[in-house]
């Protein structure tokens, strides 16, 4: 079975033409990226303005309850309702990526409301007493002390759209969920087990170039590292002076 899964992922046919896993994983990628764009355009600020304000916590609250209910019930229900009033493939398109962003929104929200509010309420007030605006305190102090649980917030929610755009392909969303659906339909269970192979390997691809990111973004202060140039810099001899 291993052998056949290799072979299927590595065969050039399997590759090319409109259904093939080049088109497939492209459509992935594109659905995925579309939804968390939608969702940070709407979690990111609300996020901001309720750690920074106090205000509208309920928000939160909210959009974690709605992680309770069941994401495929939601889809079909939702498919029907909006297939009659929109043509062509936009029938199936926009009920899954509106289903996908609201899955989207929760984990983002939190991380970008709960990474303002952990800001040490002594530096806030350094900040202030400097003069800093509340504009000023926000975007110099509260989102650098943001960004190790903002990135988490959008990691956890890219792995989520990953996962669940396969689950999303039932009622006719494209990406490498219709390996999984197709394949059990007609046990060919080679392609199946591929498809689902090439799903956590996306999400792994896609999970990289956040931690990365939130190495290089983060202030070494929050994480704990120590920067590079202080490490390259000569200790001083016991004892001594500069």
């Amino acid at each position: 079975m291993i052998v056949d899964i290799l072979q299927w992922l590595v065969s050039a046919e399997e590759w090319s033409g409109d259904g093939g896993i080049l088109v497939r994983l492209l459509e992935h990628i594109a659905y995925t990226f579309m939804v968390i764009l939608l969702a940070g355009l709407v979690a990111i600020p609300a996020g901001l303005w309720i750690g920074h304000t106090g205000r509208g916590r309920w928000m939160v609250t909210v959009a974690n309850a709605l992680r309770a209910i069941p994401t495929l019930g939601l889809l079909f229900a939702l498919t029907l309702v909006l297939l009659p009033r929109l043509p062509g493939a936009s029938a199936f398109i926009v009920p899954s990526i509106a289903v996908l962003v609201l899955l989207a929104i929760p984990p983002i929200l939190s991380g970008t409301y709960s990474g303002v509010e952990s800001a040490d309420p002594a530096a806030l007030d350094a900040a202030k007493g400097m003069g800093m605006t509340g504009r000023q305190v926000l975007r110099s102090v509260e989102i650098p002390i943001a960004l190790p649980l903002l990135i988490s917030g959008i990691r956890a929610a890219v792995l989520q759209v990953v996962a669940t755009a396969t689950i999303a392909a039932y009622v006719g969303l494209g990406g490498l969920g219709r390996y999984l659906i197709d394949g059990l339909a007609i046990s060919d269970y080679v392609s199946t087990a591929g498809g689902a192979l090439l799903v956590a390997l996306l999400a792994l691809a896609l999970d990289a170039p956040f931690a990365l990111l939130g190495r290089y973004l983060v202030s070494p202060g929050l994480t704990g590292r120590t920067p590079r140039a202080l490490r390259q810099t000569d200790p001083l001899p016991a004892g001594g002076t500069a």
